[in-house]
């Protein structure tokens, strides 16, 4: 990829799983989480780093804990820092919907 880009979910909305998509033109430590509507932190789908490519996870609409999460709008967060020095490189969050 030329650049960083964080894709559209889908199947949005989405009941059981959903899949998020990221670009990484660059070899970068990532963070992606969701999080709910009130800023709490739902469930950390990335946490490490990666080579540069198109990169996919999976969401099963669950918590840290494996406990299904109430129907409603989410928002998953990717930030992409430098793995040597930890400079920011990238930051988006986008809006998803759970239906049950």
């Amino acid at each position: 990829p030329a650049q960083f880009n964080l894709l559209p979910n889908y199947p949005n909305p989405f009941n059981p799983t959903t899949a998020i998509l990221f670009d990484l033109p660059r070899p970068a430590r990532v963070d992606l989480t969701v999080y709910s509507m009130d800023g709490k932190s739902i469930k950390s789908l990335e946490n490490g780093n990666l080579p540069s490519g198109r990169h996919q996870r999976v969401w099963n609409g669950t918590d840290q804990n494996g406990i299904r999460v109430a129907s409603g709008i989410y928002f998953y967060r990717l930030q992409a820092t430098s793995i040597d020095n930890r400079a920011p490189l990238y930051f988006c969050t986008k809006k998803m919907a759970l239906t049950k």
